[in-house]
């Protein structure tokens, strides 16, 4: 069953950079559902990853091919318990998510299959690292600065906007040289911070572009469906209400700006202030906080956290 409350609300799910050993785990052993996701997701890869998330090593969970559907698994699996512990999941208002998370809303949403998620976030994986290694790059955080200086910056390193989380933490993308110019212009110009990512490309700059085919490719192959859940799609920062328009935002979203703080606005200015962060980490809830402070976000990233949204609702 499923159900929409009076009170407007929305599911989060975050993207790379969100990993740790062990998230996952006693959801895992403590809802058949998510267990069932795990099961699924391993026997789509052919090998246990639920294992390798649960126990370890960490150096080969960071590794992207296992990292972006580890991040997945556990989103999913953690919607999937929070629907079995309340038996009526409501329905949200609106849903999205942050880079690599987008592909989870996209199950989460009905437009894709679990199955169908999983082998495209491999081949987006796989195809990502081939464009890393024909075109290196990198990305750095810059902190309080405003959009219009980072577009100067961008003009004048070769740099470009990656990521858009908030008004003043913006992420740019480029080869070394231009990436390291943007650094001193940056620093030169005001910014609080400016901090090298420890990330294996330019990921949503053009330097993806080598992987653009491959991705039209894989995603034309595949099932899609019109979102049975309002869903806002990090490029547009928009409502995608129908198969094309999904398939648009996930091959711009290779190597277009992710307009994260646009995308959580657009919910707002629909009237939403309670937002759910499904899945390991509070990387989203922090930035949603700093978007408006007003917001009331909560976590479900355990089994307590999955209870605990059981029991009030």
């Amino acid at each position: 069953m499923t159900t929409q409350t009076a009170e407007k609300i929305a599911f989060l799910f975050p993207g790379q950079g969100s990993q740790a050993v062990g998230m996952g785990k006693d959801i895992y052993l403590n809802s058949i559902a998510a267990r069932e996701v795990f099961d699924e997701i391993d026997n789509t890869l052919g090998r246990k990853l639920s294992t390798m998330m649960f126990e370890g090593p960490d150096d080969e969970l960071r590794q992207t091919e296992n990292t972006q559907p580890a991040i997945m698994a556990t989103s999913v699996a953690t919607w999937r318990a929070m629907e079995e512990a309340t038996g009526v999941l409501q329905i949200p208002n609106a849903t999205a998510g942050h880079s690599l998370g987008e592909y989870s809303a996209l199950a989460v949403a009905g437009v894709l299959s679990i199955s169908d998620a999983v082998k495209l976030v491999l081949e987006r994986g796989r195809l990502m690292q081939g464009a890393c290694e024909e075109r290196p790059g990198g990305m750095a955080a810059f902190i309080g600065l405003d959009e219009v200086t980072a577009e100067e910056i961008c003009r004048e390193s070769g740099a470009q906007m990656s990521t858009i989380n908030t008004e003043q933490q913006i992420i740019l993308a480029g080869d070394h040289h231009s990436l390291a110019m943007a650094i001193d212009i940056a620093s030169a110009r005001g910014a609080k911070k400016a901090i090298p990512l420890q990330v294996g490309g330019a990921f949503h700059s053009g330097l993806m572009s080598p992987a653009q085919n491959g991705l039209n490719a894989m995603i034309d192959s595949l099932t899609f469906h019109d979102p049975l859940v309002p869903l806002v799609g990090n490029v547009t920062a928009k409502s995608l209400g129908t198969t094309e328009e999904v398939k648009e935002e996930l091959r711009m979203q290779l190597t277009s700006c992710v307009q994260w703080n646009n995308t959580v606005k657009f919910m707002m200015n629909d009237g939403i202030q309670n937002f759910y962060e499904i899945g390991h980490g509070r990387i989203l809830s922090g930035m949603v906080k700093r978007i408006d402070r007003a917001a009331t976000v909560t976590n479900i990233g355990d089994f307590a956290s999955v209870l605990a949204y059981a029991s009030a609702s």
